[in-house]
């Protein structure tokens, strides 16, 4: 499945954690949040073929433990069968599709430690010439907890310092004799130092592969000048929106923007200092706008920016134009070579349209795109929002 795409609120972000890094194997939300959820999602049918393998593992150690060291107390085949089988058949159901999203998390890092702890009473209950034999089989609870159940370095130390604290628990108790409890207890220790050295570097390098595809869909679908969308992917996601909004019967609203007497501002600049003039534009225009589902802004062509807003009312598509106004009047970028101005503005026409069957996405831009010659007739450094054919300074 392809990475989601970033909302333009985060576009900067996946690059800036790049280069800050990220030693604490954490990001900033949004990216966190999302990092998540596309691990999980990519590591469902390992996860699912891991708890199966621990089923299978399970089942030879009890046929071992009946044949091999003949063990017949009672005690530890009512830890295997009334707590280890069951917290495995647990996990299995959280694997499915209908609650791994949601519940498969918290399963899993209780069930772990409760595996673990269950381990720690099979050696416990084991004739005292096996303890040890038993007993190593914790080292593998731990190495599995951190390597084949999809759980992260935090969850997986969590895990394992439960089943430590267990181990040790049973040497200061008596169930398990001390000199016994204190060497397993050491190879835990060890195993968890290894376990999270390696857990550490496999975290470290999926965070890293999950920003580096997400800077390649930024790189595909941003524009390199202004970090709006590009065109393309613009017309991409508004008309699925479009689609939405007809089947809803909710209102769409599109902003033509464009920067007055830019042509002067480059030839009186310079061409750099007009790339740096886009850029700031463009990020107030993107601040105006906003930044919720269904929201987007885009680089039309040259000194245009296009933007539409889904779900709002007239009324807040004019206080919205008004708003792209008076950011970037805000810049204060000064523009000596304007007509009327001494500083960089924006033109603004809105049209807002709750779609039908009938109507077209299209027709609704050549709607704003009327609306904002309207606002550079009147005068420019103003905007003009139309609500169907009704027309109305903001």
């Amino acid at each position: 499945m392809p990475p989601a795409a970033p909302s333009q609120s985060e576009e900067s972000l996946v690059s800036g954690v790049l280069a800050q890094g990220y030693g604490r194997l954490r990001f900033p939300e949004p990216l966190e949040g999302e990092f998540r959820a596309d691990y999980r999602r990519n590591a469902l049918r390992w996860i699912r073929m891991c708890v199966y393998v621990a089923v299978g593992t399970t089942i030879g150690f009890a046929i071992i433990d009946h044949r091999v060291i003949h063990a017949h107390n009672m005690i530890p085949d009512v830890v295997r069968f009334g707590l280890q089988f069951p917290v495995l058949v647990v996990a299995l159901l959280a694997t499915n599709s209908r609650f791994y999203s949601r519940w498969y998390e918290p399963t899993i890092q209780i069930g772990a430690s409760l595996f673990g702890i269950g381990t720690v009473l099979l050696a416990s209950y084991a004739q005292p010439e096996h303890t040890a034999l038993v007993g190593a089989r914790i080292l593998l609870v731990a190495f599995f907890a951190f390597f084949m159940l999809g759980m992260r370095l935090v969850q997986a130390l969590r895990s394992n310092f439960v089943i430590l604290i267990a181990l040790i628990t049973a040497g200061v108790v008596g169930v398990m004799r001390p000199e016994v409890a204190t060497y397993l207890s050491f190879a835990l220790v060890c195993a968890i130092i290894i376990g999270t050295a390696g857990a550490y570097a496999l975290e470290h390098a999926n965070r890293t592969s999950f920003l580096e595809r997400r800077l390649l869909v930024e790189i595909a679908e941003l524009d390199g000048l202004t970090r709006l969308l590009n065109r393309q992917t613009f017309e991409s996601r508004v008309r699925d929106t479009w689609r939405r909004a007809v089947s809803e019967q909710r209102p769409v609203t599109v902003f033509m923007i464009d920067v007055d007497h830019f042509k002067l501002y480059n030839d009186h600049y310079g061409h750099q200092a007009g790339d740096e003039c886009l850029r700031n534009v463009a990020s107030a225009v993107r601040s105006a706008v906003g930044t919720r589902p269904g929201d987007f802004v885009a680089r039309y062509g040259g000194e245009e920016i296009i933007a539409v807003v889904f779900d709002r009312s007239y009324s807040e598509s004019q206080e919205i134009a008004q708003r792209i106004v008076t950011e970037v009047a805000a810049l204060d970028i000064p523009h000596e070579s304007s007509c009327g101005c001494t500083r960089v503005s924006v033109s603004v026409g809105a049209a807002t349209q709750i779609p039908t069957i009938a109507s077209t996405y299209d027709a609704v831009v050549r709607l704003a795109d009327g609306a904002l010659y309207t606002a550079k007739r009147q005068g420019r450094d103003r905007s003009i929002a139309v609500e169907a054919r009704t027309a109305a300074v903001a």
